[in-house]
């Protein structure tokens, strides 16, 4: 356990890095600038898509769904805007007296507060937003309510697309970033730096796997309780599969299936805990780098206490 919370605090430390930052939010953010471009071009048969899966369902179940989608939808549009105004009222004097290279981690902070700060409110004040959102759902015509599910599906999403991709892409850098960070923290221990082709490989087909079960359990979605069970289940089990395999490699080489074995249960765990950095816009791009970097820790520490 003690190994387990040291990798924690670990990831923590280094996802407020430099480094690290620069690798999180360049690469975040032209992955979510080349989705919402595509998702420009594609969003009228997006649309029509999700209003096809809706058709499937009884009205009851749209509209209570919808009104718990649409309150989430406006706790994320809150904590962006609130986000966004920080940095438009305070930009100018964030600049003068912060360094650049802690600039990342500031804003990191920042969308942590502003995600604490909402999820706060509606701890106390959840209810009310649904039942108003339930009410404004059985006020409007079918058509308009089933219209506003199926604009909600579809930047669900697209904001899937943008989380696979983003884990997708870390896992491509994984071999440059652990090199980096060996660099940095591990200069004297001996690691297995050639792992590109078979965790793309590894990558390519995990990816594949997670979208083809996404759309299988497209229509669960409209179940309350199990449609956050499942989409947390999909992110926790893409990033254990696909994280946990890239920094098994490293550390472990020939041994990485063994060892992932053996250490099953702390692998879930770092996945699950990164896997919630998914529910914080901006805060997301980090939760693959977190979920490697308490792998490579952990990992390591354990290869290290085995050897002596």
């Amino acid at each position: 356990m003690q190994d387990f919370m040291d990798a924690l605090i670990f990831a923590f430390k280094e996802i407020l890095r430099p480094v690290t930052t620069k690798f999180a939010m360049s690469s975040g953010f032209i992955i979510t600038a080349i989705w919402i471009v595509i998702a420009y071009l594609i969003w009228e048969p997006l649309t029509t898509l999700s209003s096809s899966v809706l058709t499937l369902l009884p009205f009851s179940m749209i509209r209570s769904n919808g009104a718990w989608m649409l309150s989430s939808f406006i706790w994320l549009q809150a904590v962006l805007v609130t986000f966004s105004l920080i940095f438009a009222f305070l930009g100018n004097f964030i600049t003068q007296k912060i360094d650049n290279n802690r600039y990342g981690a500031f804003a990191l902070i920042v969308a942590l507060g502003s995600a604490l700060f909402w999820t706060l409110v509606w701890a106390g004040e959840g209810d009310i937003i649904y039942t108003q959102a339930l009410r404004l759902f059985t006020w409007l015509p079918f058509e308009t309510v089933e219209k506003s599910m199926a604009y909600l599906i579809a930047f669900y999403l697209i904001y899937t697309a943008i989380i696979i991709t983003i884990v997708f892409v870390t896992s491509m850098l994984s071999s440059s970033y652990f090199n980096t960070i060996k660099e940095e923290h591990f200069p004297y221990d001996s690691f297995y730096e050639d792992i590109e082709r078979k965790t793309i490989l590894k990558t390519l087909k995990d990816t594949a796997v997670f979208i083809g079960v996404s759309i299988v359990t497209l229509p669960l979605l409209f179940v309350p309780v199990l449609n956050f069970l499942i989409l947390v289940a999909l992110w926790v089990w893409l990033m254990k599969d696909t994280l946990a395999y890239d920094t098994s490699s490293y550390v472990f080489g020939k041994e990485a299936e063994q060892k992932r074995q053996e250490y099953k249960a702390a692998t879930w765990g770092f996945a699950f805990i990164g896997s919630l950095f998914n529910f914080i816009p901006v805060f997301n791009v980090f939760g693959p780098y977190f979920t490697e970097l308490a792998l490579l820790y952990y990992y390591k520490e354990k290869r290290d206490l085995s050897e002596e």
